[in-house]
């Protein structure tokens, strides 16, 4: 995309895209969808990938305080003030699941919590490829079999914070989908919720052959539950726990 065609909303496209060398679709609150089938993406195997790493209270004042380096540049040799253990340091455990409703009727949830792994090669379609609980550069991957997209009438892609402190916003997470064909799609978990538990990322849905991805980042406090009632799923949920790492 050329530098003049920001300048001339009328020409922008039709949804956030990175740049030439990123090759990545950015869906926002401005430009929520994108059609995987009109991408040409709808069939082979989409990876669906989650990644954080934390927010540290060093990379953060420092970035807060360029203005002011700017304006004064006499705080460049002023010592920092470094951040309490307590304040700087937060563990957090952050799991990717995914709700899905197949054509038959059939729901349910592949997650990390309780072992539903899922099935590639056989209903749900979707298979999650393990757990990851430190925030590692490969983070956890979903794989949906686009090849039975016929049979997928809905899915909800979600994460959630195991058992540890609020902290959706010292981290920075980012869900990537890496389809068949075309350019990844990204989702930034960008908007601070500090309380909140789970949020929805992304929802896809096959309506009439087309199957389309819609960023819905909605931060809830509650767990899969609370998403379950506000997307109408009608699962029934109870208390799970994970061995220890």
């Amino acid at each position: 995309m050329a530098f003049w065609d920001n300048l001339f909303p009328g020409r922008a496209a039709q949804f956030d895209s990175g740049s030439a060398a990123s090759n990545a679709i950015d869906l926002t609150k401005r430009r929520p969808t994108v059609s995987l089938t009109k991408q040409g993406a709808a069939t082979g195997n989409l990876r669906v990938n989650l990644s954080w790493r934390m927010r540290t209270s060093d990379i953060e004042g420092r970035s807060r305080q360029s203005g002011r380096l700017l304006r004064n540049p006499a705080l460049f040799f002023k010592p920092e003030v470094v951040q309490a253990h307590t304040q700087g340091v937060v563990n957090v455990d952050l799991d990717l699941g995914c709700l899905y409703e197949l054509t038959d009727g059939s729901k349910g949830v592949v997650q990390p919590l309780g072992g539903f792994l899922g099935d590639l090669n056989e209903a749900p379609y979707v298979r999650l490829s393990g757990d990851d609980r430190f925030g590692g550069s490969s983070g956890e991957t979903i794989f949906v079999n686009l090849d039975h997209r016929d049979e997928i009438k809905r899915l909800l892609f979600f994460v959630y914070i195991y058992d540890q402190t609020p902290a959706f916003d010292r981290t920075h997470a980012k869900v990537t989908l890496y389809p068949s064909n075309g350019p990844r799609i990204e989702v930034e978990l960008d908007e601070r919720a500090p309380q909140a538990r789970s949020c929805a990322v992304f929802s896809m849905e096959n309506v009439k052959g087309e199957l389309t991805v819609r960023r819905e980042v909605r931060f809830v406090y509650g767990f899969q539950a609370e998403l379950d009632r506000l997307y109408g799923w009608g699962l029934q949920w109870g208390r799970g726990y994970k061995t220890k790492a």
